[in-house]
């Protein structure tokens, strides 16, 4: 898979003006790629703004809560759904065509919200609920997983702060905005508001000139923009080739590169060591998620019943902050060492987070909980652009496949979880029900970070072994999840 500045635009070793075109590449990539980002920011404003007023929209117009219940397990069910075939789509399309049509069906199946006459509003509604979880899922996976084509491998920890940033930004405005959109200009203009977001993001899809997607067509070796190897066969921050990233490539060549997505994926997960754990890892935080996302409008009428909205909408608000503030630091921690966080800052920052999210709970004085709020949102962030920058450094024709296994999970826990949370809590108290579902997070993360403790220990081992034969001196920086040395 090539860049458009791939071949000819590669710097010779004896051209002495190579490494200044290299870096006029480096430049532009990252700019087409800020443009990109700007894009992704409008649509998930109207994403966020879409989940407060459809919420509202479906209460309204059914009068009934389990309606929102059903809306949003339609949802989760696309999304879902979507994550078990992005990676057979991305195997036959580009990245660019995925993102571009996912933007494309979202902002179509507003519109048609939006012109539904009343006798089909039911219908629209699970249209729309269909279609915003399919394509969400898709336009993600694609996006992630084309990053290191789009901007280089070194330079994946960068984009995903990034992106994640904007994502946050997007989210501050959209739950800030929401209540003031539908109250001063009605439900109708909230959806046009969304789906125009949708259209600008398309836009930017469009006009980008991207590379990245059809894992099939290409090869894992193939160079990118930026001049690096793709793929985690790469060499690592220390200079030692991955052994476990050329075991997960050659898992993706044996899978066959259109074969069905489930043999892809765990066949490359499987090959590198502590990976799939790394996965299942993730699943499990988005089943604690579910807990805290349930309970909050609890706890917060428990605050103040005469106005719940201000607890929760400050509560996010702070927590974005944080998020926002730890995308700043792994972005300047990337660029002084050219190196990723690791699976360990993946690890600790699960335990982190759940940890705060529990916290959060307890009842403790509102100054204490919004700096609670905020390392829950630092926490959230490091964990976030960690965990998508490993995936990324699989071959490219099974990093779809794996990303769309990611998200399956993701959202296969965030829907159960919603379901046992939703039960729990006419039970319990949110405090007793955050601490299990975040508890059984840490339990999970205390036990991947001794598979990561473990795994150092014995590849420095190896590492000793074969450099003392060699004469050559440890450098004993190896990751742990042995996929990328960042």
């Amino acid at each position: 898979m090539r860049s458009e500045n791939d071949g000819a635009d590669r710097p010779k070793a004896n051209d002495p003006g190579g490494g200044a075109g290299k870096n006029r590449d480096t430049a532009v990539s990252e700019r087409r790629f800020r443009f990109l980002v700007a894009g992704y920011a409008v649509s998930s404003y109207g994403t966020f703004l879409n989940m407060v007023a459809l919420n509202l929209f479906v209460y309204e117009t059914t009068g009934r809560a389990l309606a929102m219940g059903l809306f949003m397990a339609v949802r989760l069910a696309s999304g879902f759904v979507a994550g078990l075939v992005v990676g057979g789509l991305l195997t036959r399309f580009s990245a660019k065509s995925v993102m571009l049509w996912a933007n494309i069906g979202q902002g179509a199946v507003m519109l048609l919200l939006v012109l539904a006459p009343d006798g089909l509003l039911t219908g629209a509604l699970t249209a729309v609920s269909v279609v915003i979880g399919a394509c969400g899922t898709l336009f993600m996976v694609a996006l992630r997983s084309s990053i290191p084509e789009m901007v280089g491998e070194d330079r994946r920890a960068w984009a995903n702060s990034l992106s994640i940033t904007g994502r946050s930004l997007a989210m501050v405005a959209g739950f800030a905005s929401a209540g003031a959109v539908v109250t001063l200009v009605g439900y109708t203009a909230a959806f046009l508001v969304d789906m125009a977001t949708f259209a600008v993001c398309a836009a930017t899809v469009a006009l980008l000139p991207i590379a990245g997607g059809r894992g099939a067509r290409g090869t894992a070796g193939e160079k990118t923009g930026a001049g690096e190897k793709t793929g985690a066969g790469q060499k690592d921050g220390a200079g030692q080739k991955d052994g476990a990233g050329q075991k997960a490539e050659r898992a993706g060549e044996r899978a066959g590169s259109g074969s069905r997505w489930r043999p892809t994926a765990f066949l490359a997960l499987a090959a590198a060591p502590g990976l799939g754990l790394m996965v299942a890892l993730r699943g499990v935080d988005a089943f604690g998620s579910s807990s805290h996302n349930a309970a909050l409008p609890i706890h917060s009428v428990s605050l103040d019943a005469s106005n719940p909205a201000v607890f929760v909408s400050a509560f996010w608000c702070v927590w974005a902050l944080g998020n926002i503030g730890a995308q700043q630091v792994v972005q300047r921690y990337a660029q002084r060492t050219g190196r990723a966080v690791g699976a360990l800052g993946f690890g600790y920052g699960t335990v982190v987070m759940s940890a705060a999210f529990i916290a959060a709970f307890a009842g403790l004085p509102l100054a204490v909980t919004a700096v609670i709020a905020l390392v829950a949102g630092a926490a959230d962030g490091l964990t976030e652009v960690s965990y998508t920058s490993h995936l990324q450094t699989l071959p490219a024709d099974v990093r779809g496949h794996a990303f769309g296994l990611s998200a399956t999970l993701e959202n296969l826990g965030f829907g159960v979880g919603m379901i046992l949370v939703a039960a729990a809590l006419d039970r319990f108290s949110p405090l007793v029900v955050v601490g299990w579902a975040h508890g059984a997070a840490i339990v999970v993360a205390v036990v991947f970070l001794l598979r990561v403790a473990g795994l150092r220990r014995t590849g420095r081992a190896g590492l000793r072994k074969g450099e003392a034969v060699e004469g050559r001196p440890d450098r004993g920086d190896r990751d742990g999840v042995e996929v990328t040395g960042g």
